[in-house]
């Protein structure tokens, strides 16, 4: 059971955000149909694959006719697609959005790129860092002087991309159910990484713009809402930007009186000063003996820990944000729901593991699927 029981998704398995977003739906109990490719682990456990969790999985060369005529079939009863190809590339396949609303007209066809559908970009091959520097993402990632830098896939692939993309297919299933009419969601990592910055840009937009690195209280260079190195190797993070969070840490600190932090919390002038001075106070002791003194108060403070940290940490722990299914860490579904609450988590299946299932559904008879296993354009009818 989930929010979204009862919703049909096709996706044409590809990499990266296309199969994040399937995962987030199928989480949230949406039936996720993903359409993989022959390959040579058809049979094989892949629990480490995590975006393709609690989905189910066919195996179809799309290259053979009667493969896109199963596609077609299963469009005719979703909701939803997600193809995260090159643009044209689903078109080539005769698998392209006018074919597929033809076939289902309140289809909402979701497509996963970088670059988007259209621009002089469109065709050039592309990764998170790649997109999110062009839409301007990736600008206040690093303090002024550094690299810009940002972790891996999360700025781009997931929230510029995935998220967007079920954010769309979402909004036009919502509308397909009112008015019948479904439409081709164009979620591009460029634009949704772009529209992110709406809140930096309103920082900008009221000290009367420019776009400085170093000069904004939530860019990195700001010494509150950085991390700090501690004695034992370990990280730490403060970001008390509001007054009274920041006048929490400064009396925790035994800083409350210096008036060099007093007045410098918004003058960026004595950032990079103020920056050095804590560098040195937060290395003179363990992250353990500063979580002592900080966490859980409004300083606005939190250890920095790896994924296997986090997960055995109090608060995360009594959240169960982090399980482990079939060896694999993994977070849990997210948002919560009260009254639709997510399953638990379901484990990777094998590629194909339910082709004879969903061909059933079709009502595909066993002649049928003799000819489509004829033409090679089946893979293994496994079992679910």
């Amino acid at each position: 059971m989930g929010v979204l029981e009862g919703i049909t998704v096709v996706e044409i398995a590809g990499i990266g955000p296309g199969p994040f977003c399937g995962m987030l739906l199928a989480d949230l109990g949406a039936d996720v149909i993903a359409v993989e490719r022959p390959a040579a682990d058809a049979g094989r456990a892949r629990p480490a694959q995590i975006i393709h969790r609690s989905k189910r999985s066919i195996v179809l060369d799309l290259k053979k006719p009667q493969a896109v005529d199963v596609v077609l079939r299963l469009v005719a009863r979703s909701d939803a697609l997600i193809e995260g190809m090159r643009p044209g590339a689903m078109e080539r396949l005769g698998l392209g959005p006018d074919v597929c609303l033809a076939r289902r007209p309140s289809l909402v066809y979701g497509r996963m790129t970088g670059w988007g559908q259209h621009g002089p970009m469109a065709q050039a091959a592309g990764h998170d860092s790649n997109y999110t520097g062009l839409s301007g993402a990736l600008w206040y990632a690093s303090p002024a002087g550094q690299p810009p830098q940002a972790p891996a896939t999360v700025i781009g692939d997931i929230g510029g991309g995935a998220l967007y993309l079920a954010l769309g297919i979402l909004a036009g299933i919502l509308r397909a159910r009112g008015d019948g009419r479904g439409q081709v969601v164009d979620a591009a990592i460029v634009d949704g990484s772009a529209h992110m910055l709406n809140l930096l840009l309103s920082m900008v937009a009221s000290r009367g713009g420019g776009f400085e690195r170093g000069q904004l209280s939530l860019d990195a260079a700001h010494w509150a809402g950085r991390s700090y190195r501690c004695s034992d190797g370990s990280w730490i993070n403060i970001a008390p930007l509001e007054p009274q969070f920041y006048a929490e840490l400064l009396t925790r600190l035994g800083l409350g009186h210096d008036e060099r932090f007093v007045k410098g919390q918004m003058d960026p002038r004595a950032w990079p000063s103020l920056t050095d001075e804590l560098t040195a106070l937060f290395a003179t002791q363990t992250r353990a003996q500063w979580c002592e003194l900080l966490e859980g108060t409004d300083a606005c403070f939190a250890p920095v820990l790896s994924p296997a940290q986090a997960a055995v940490h109090p608060h995360m722990a009594e959240r169960k944000v982090y399980q482990t299914v079939d060896g694999m860490l993994q977070a849990a579904a997210a948002p919560r729901f009260s009254a639709t609450p997510a399953g638990e988590l379901a484990g990777v299946p094998l590629r194909g593991a339910h082709t004879q299932e969903v061909l059933s559904e079709l009502q595909l008879s066993a002649q049928d699927v003799a000819k489509l296993q004829a033409s090679g354009a089946l893979g293994p009818l496994g079992q679910a």
